[in-house]
């Protein structure tokens, strides 16, 4: 795992074996962060990682800028990690990890984001939930977005705050906007 922009680009990290994750891989990332350089302002942005898994997206949201970062995670192992590579980065300060479940942290928080980044386990039932959950609480800013990463058995195009789909072989992107 590496990150592949930003102040930090270029750094190297070996996720934990026994992890449960699945990070994004790298040239989906690499791409990802190619079209949000057009889509919104990272630097200065306040971030939600759902599903922060090893804390690859919020590392690269963190080398790009962004201010404060919050990861929800509920596997403590990824979470030593996560913390472990915040403080070789400097950047520990500017985490927030949250353990626990999703779902449970979505339906009490009262923050709003600029971005939310979604990347549940791939066959998590409730997964189509996440898009409705985001917008019933009111988790975006005016023009925030939520990208929702998933396998191509999911379709998000009819909800109504969908704006546009990527496809990386077996990793999908979808993206969700905020009506300012």
């Amino acid at each position: 795992m590496r990150i592949v922009g930003g102040m930090f680009s270029g750094r190297r990290f070996s996720p934990p074996t026994s992890t449960p994750a699945r990070p994004t891989t790298d040239v989906a990332k690499e791409a990802l962060f190619n079209m949000l350089q057009n889509m919104i302002d990272i630097e200065d942005a306040k971030t939600c990682d759902l599903f922060a898994g090893t804390g690859s997206i919020s590392y690269e949201l963190a080398s790009r800028g962004a201010a404060e970062l919050t990861l929800i995670e509920r596997d403590p192992t990824n979470i030593n990690f996560i913390r472990k590579i915040a403080t070789e980065l400097g950047i520990k300060d500017k985490f927030n990890i949250i353990r626990g479940n999703v779902f449970k942290f979505m339906k009490q928080n009262v923050d709003r984001y600029d971005l939310i980044f979604a990347d549940p386990p791939y066959a998590l039932p409730n997964m189509d939930d996440i898009p409705q959950l985001v917008f019933e609480r009111n988790m975006l800013l005016p023009g925030g977005l939520l990208i929702m990463e998933h396998s191509p058995r999911n379709n998000y195009q009819q909800h109504p705050a969908f704006t546009r789909t990527k496809n990386y072989g077996t990793t999908v992107f979808s993206f969700f906007t905020q009506p300012e």
